[in-house]
């Protein structure tokens, strides 16, 4: 039987809208609008394109957006000077700095002089470092993992004690919600290029969470039948078929997952639409926190 395809373009949808809704009640109640400040240095084309979907996504949800540009040959101190001084800005509850940076510039040093209570993006280090120890909560969990788990969520999928599996160990997406499926019980085994046996490693997950950047890598046969496949990849590939000549694809070998999976995640109008409907979430609960 052919797996359940979880539509995350429709889940994201009703995201955005419970955010429109209570922005739009805070704007009834006479409360100022949540505000999302993003800085953009040099002009990758993905990025740009990012940011002006970030900016568009506010414009509908009811909050505010200031973008900032900055161009490619900014330097450390022109770019930790724009945070600091969005960090000060009583319209701003959130700083989304727009990785990745040129390589010139200390990302670290960058995501560090963002205040943690506008960190909506969730990479402070003192937020990753909360989401690490038990017993201490972050203010903001990344956006993107915090999708993840939400799509689990809302699929109504039983995370305590299964067998989790995350494929791929970044700082953006595989360390974290390796960290958030640890938070909901569940037991995590993380695997990347040099583990042995990775189709051996994938085929015991219940819950398989694909984000380690190759296209395709996940075949059917390293799937458990049944298991749920999360599919956070994003790779574009040639396709003379296709009106642009290029299409996206996973991490996972979608036709033939979708034959053994129970539930898998599309590539594209999976993961992706709900990075944005989590950062609005984030804004808004970063303008609660101003503005109860």
């Amino acid at each position: 039987m052919a797996a359940t395809i979880i539509d995350g373009k429709a889940i994201a949808k009703q995201i955005r809208e419970e955010v429109a809704v209570e922005a739009a009640q805070r704007a009834a109640a006479g409360k100022p609008k949540a505000g999302l400040a993003t800085v953009l240095v040099g002009d990758n084309p993905a990025s740009m394109a990012y940011v002006s979907s970030k900016q568009k996504a506010c414009a509908e949800a009811g909050i505010e957006s200031f973008g900032h540009h900055l161009p490619a040959t900014a330097t450390q101190e022109e770019v930790e000077s724009l945070v600091k001084s969005l960090n000060d800005d009583q319209r701003v509850n959130g700083i989304l700095v727009q990785l990745p940076l040129p390589s010139h510039l200390d990302e670290e040093r960058v995501l560090s002089a963002i205040s943690l209570g506008k960190d909506v993006d969730g990479f402070h280090p003192i937020n990753i470092g909360r989401l690490a120890q038990k017993g201490r909560d972050p203010l903001f969990v990344p956006c993107t993992p915090a999708g993840v788990i939400e799509l689990l969520d809302r699929m109504g999928v039983k995370l305590e004690g299964c067998n989790a599996v995350v494929l791929g160990r970044s700082n953006i997406v595989g360390m974290p919600v390796a960290l958030l499926l640890v938070r909901r019980n569940a037991t995590v085994t993380i695997c990347h290029s040099r583990s042995k046996d990775l189709p051996g490693i994938c085929r015991a997950a219940d819950v398989l969470i694909a984000a380690v950047g190759r296209t395709e890598m996940v075949r059917g046969d390293w799937i458990k039948p049944g298991a749920v496949v999360i599919d956070v990849g994003i790779n574009e590939i040639k396709d003379p078929s296709h009106p642009k000549g290029k299409r996206l694809v996973g991490d996972v070998a979608f036709n033939e997952a979708k034959e053994v999976a129970g539930a898998i995640t599309p590539v594209p109008g999976g993961v992706g639409p709900m990075t944005i409907a989590l950062l609005l979430r984030n804004t808004l609960t970063a303008a609660k926190l101003l503005n109860p």
